[in-house]
């Protein structure tokens, strides 16, 4: 289910700002905000570290072709 509530904008130095109630506090520490077709969304940021993300993956069971290494072209000599 959406919940749709209006919320009070107000200015805080040279910042807008949107108070939102207590129901609606978020469970993570920042978040994301994005403009879509006139309308700012606001979604909740993960704060795990690229760190913890790479450990959620799995290696991959590809295999790369050689590269050969080259020196530059001395073009821009």
């Amino acid at each position: 289910m959406k919940k749709r509530r209006r919320v009070r904008l107000f200015r805080t130095r040279r910042n807008r700002t949107a108070r939102l109630s207590r129901d609606q506090e978020f469970p993570a520490k920042g978040a994301i905000l994005r403009e879509e077709g006139g309308r700012f969304i606001i979604e909740l940021a993960n704060s795990s570290s690229l760190v913890a993300l790479l450990k959620t993956l799995s290696p991959m069971e590809e295999t790369f072709p050689d590269i050969v290494d080259r020196a530059p072209d001395d073009i821009y000599l």
